[in-house]
């Protein structure tokens, strides 16, 4: 006797459910910034990864709309059919410029540039080495890509050391994949250490600057440059959709690196191309970020306040490590449960700061980012509605 086939998916819900693991989406009106309409209220906003406020600048949006009545509304194919537009070709060279590579590719997402280049790079015979709290899209390009994974502590070279000295000899290829900026943590990877042993035991290196590009460095080009290891041999991956407001992904690196990928990666090769909007977007940030210091040194300001602000009430401690180290703070509350009564009361406040929770993180917390464009009395309010909830 067959049962219904979909039948588990209602108890698979209903679990999520009773773990307050369910997840819904939460409609905003306007255009983003610091503070945003939210189904009808006006509320400020700790939620978004537009770190210097360009989503909504009207220079970038300016430059999509540019570049649609140019162009058009879509790429119409893969890059290596009828996708291909001179546009591309500026915001890579702009890339490549600003991390100061040989070259860079760009791809449609940011998940798509890794799952793309990861599986292009390793194969069955070869070994991955992956931070524990990397982000999925790391992981998930891991795990397509054949190879055998094998996951480290959380930042701690020693344990890598001893995994790679262990397991580095039975393979081909091996590739190092980490984090710059950990996404739910706020917390940086030791890159200068990593880029030492990646070299020693003949590994590739591949760091995700997703919460990094714009924000870190004396030019914005990311950890990279904050750790000054520019013109290390690595492969650097981003997004154009966190601190440069528009949307996709983007590998720079070696010459010969990005040309193999044009050849290889198939997300890259079997999907349409970045839309003439998001790409004049990107552009036009890029411009601004090197134009317009001041948005990335109010950033750090606001981060220093705030910071302080959060030590004053006696919350000094992060998830991992210290607070202040990026934009994203993260705040531990004891469980899902915790965590979502915490945000509803401050967004009955007027303050959105989302509950993050299992299975996405670990442990439960609020998650925290900060953008250019906060005011200290926005930090202020933040401040004191936690205060008043955690007190």
């Amino acid at each position: 006797m067959f049962t219904d086939p979909y039948a588990w998916i209602e108890k698979s819900l209903d679990t999520i459910h009773r773990a307050d693991w369910y997840r819904s989406v939460q409609t905003i009106d306007g255009l983003p910034g610091a503070v945003i309409q939210l189904e009808g209220f006006s509320l400020l906003n700790f939620a978004s990864n537009d770190y210097l406020g360009l989503a909504g600048d009207q220079r970038v949006i300016n430059g999509a709309i540019l570049a649609t009545n140019q162009l058009g509304t879509g790429a119409t194919g893969s890059r290596l059919l009828t996708g291909h537009r001179a546009l591309h070709r500026q915001l890579e060279i702009s890339i490549a410029s600003l991390k100061q590579t040989e070259d860079a590719i760009v791809f449609s997402s940011g998940y798509l540039a890794n799952i793309g280049t990861i599986t292009s790079l390793v194969g069955k015979r070869d070994l991955i080495f992956s931070d524990k709290y990397n982000h999925s899209s790391l992981k998930n390009g891991a795990i397509l890509s054949g190879a055998t994974v094998v996951e480290y502590a959380h930042c701690h070279i020693q344990d890598l050391r001893e995994k790679l000295e262990q397991e580095r000899k039975n393979y081909r290829k091996c590739l190092i994949l980490t984090d710059t900026v950990f996404s739910m943590d706020g917390d940086l990877c030791p890159l200068p250490e990593l880029i030492e042993i990646a070299e020693k035991y003949q590994a590739m290196l591949l760091i995700d600057e997703a919460h990094g590009t714009g924000i870190f460095g004396e030019n914005g080009a990311g950890c990279v440059e904050y750790f000054n290891c520019m013109g290390k041999p690595l492969i650097s991956m981003g997004t154009l959709s966190k601190a440069l407001g528009s949307l996709g992904g983007y590998v720079a690196g070696s010459g010969i690196l990005i040309d193999f990928l044009r050849n290889r990666a198939p997300s890259w090769i079997y999907t349409t191309g970045l839309t003439p909007a998001d790409t004049g977007a990107a552009l036009e940030a890029i411009k601004i970020i090197q134009e317009e210091p001041q948005r990335r040194l109010n950033l750090w300001k606001n981060i220093e306040t705030l910071k302080n602000l959060l030590a004053d009430i006696g919350i000094k401690e992060g998830v991992v490590g210290k607070m202040g180290t990026s934009p994203i703070f993260g705040i531990p509350l004891k469980d899902a449960t915790e965590a979502l009564k915490v945000a509803r009361q401050l967004k009955e406040q007027g303050i959105f700061a989302p509950a993050i929770r299992p299975p996405t993180v670990n442990t439960s917390r609020l998650r925290i980012s900060l953008m250019a464009t906060h005011e200290l009395q926005h930090l202020q309010k933040l401040v004191e509605g936690l205060s008043l909830i955690l007190s």
